[in-house]
């Protein structure tokens, strides 16, 4: 089974979306956070070295991933959705680009 971890700035619409989105299927445990100090779920160095993959929804979250969870980060294959922060949570096209985007990775 594969630890997912979603990532975005205040996990409050599009790593959560995510989270409900892909915590329906059996063969994966998902999580998500925020990179930002006053996110709902903050990020953390153990949620980081859970991960077996991380998608994050921007570059920047890439970024500050990197800098400042790099001790933790040994196995997560880091991967950037480029999905800009314009949805609101469970909007049904960001779903759309969920699935569309995320699947390929998921065998």
């Amino acid at each position: 089974m594969k630890n997912i971890l979603f990532v975005c700035s205040q996990n409050r619409l599009r790593s959560p979306t995510a989270e409900q989105v892909f915590s329906k299927r059996g063969d994966i445990e998902v999580a998500s956070a925020g990179t930002n100090h006053d996110a709902d779920t903050p990020l953390t160095h153990e949620l980081v070295a859970w991960a077996d993959i991380i998608f994050v929804m921007e570059k920047v979250h890439r970024t500050k991933l990197q800098k400042k969870f790099k001790t933790s980060l040994k196995k997560a294959r880091v991967i950037c959705l480029d999905i800009p922060d314009n949805y609101e949570f469970m909007d049904l096209e960001l779903i759309g680009l969920l699935k569309a985007r995320v699947s390929r990775y998921l065998s």
